[in-house]
């Protein structure tokens, strides 16, 4: 481990296999699958390469993330995540949720990361509004077009939009960002026209937004 704190304690040692700048960046770019060094400098800009080589490193250690080399043709070395490193969605997930109340949407001049969507509609996901709901929604926002296939509390993400939808909606990353944050309702954003439905019902829209957002999820009480 890369850091140590004097006291037994779980949250002490999380904190010292994952707790070092850009580690658990690299565990956000892993979640999606395997990828190459170059891969995930490319993933993290600002990170450099030496930081890299020393987070991958720290984390091989600590059995969060492995090495492994692909046969050929490829023949390139690429890192993974762990059985262990894996149970760390969920973990950040919840840290991301949390951080995203109080970030606000991006500003013109910031850049969302490569293939945000692919983490964040997981991300987002209450499994337990999902139970028993199989749709899939086109989310165009801004620029970009997820496909979004829910099926009974587990979630499907993939680049570009489907014909084969129950809903198709187009906002901006703004308007995402608030509905997401429950601070509009979606039926005002619809009048507002803040968001436009291609094809499917507001109480699909309505839906969605009960089922990916920034909100806590409760406790499991006994």
């Amino acid at each position: 481990m890369s850091k140590r704190y004097d006291q037994y304690c779980p949250v002490c040692h999380a904190l010292g296999l994952v707790g070092e700048r850009w580690a658990l960046l690299v565990v956000r770019e892993l979640l999606r699958g395997p990828k190459r060094y170059t891969d995930l400098l490319e993933g993290m800009p600002g990170i450099g390469t030496n930081v890299l080589a020393a987070r991958l490193r720290e984390l091989e250690e600590g059995g969060v993330v492995r090495k492994r080399k692909l046969p050929p043709p490829a023949a390139s070395t690429v890192y993974e995540l762990t059985e262990y490193g894996q149970e760390l969605e969920e973990p950040l997930y919840a840290l991301a949720r949390w951080g995203a109340r109080t970030l606000g949407p991006p500003d013109k001049e910031e850049e969302l990361y490569p293939d945000w969507g692919l983490n964040a509609f997981a991300g987002l996901m209450d499994p337990e509004a999902a139970r028993g709901v199989k749709e899939t929604y086109v989310m165009r926002i801004g620029d970009e077009a997820y496909t979004v296939e829910l099926a009974d509390g587990t979630v499907h993400v993939d680049h570009g939009a489907t014909e084969d939808a129950d809903l198709d909606a187009e906002m901006s990353m703004e308007t995402f960002y608030r509905l997401a944050g429950e601070e509009v309702a979606t039926r005002a954003a619809l009048h507002e026209g803040l968001v436009k439905l291609a094809k499917g019902k507001p109480a699909t829209l309505d839906r969605f937004f009960s089922i990916f957002n920034f909100a806590p999820r409760p406790l499991v009480s006994a």
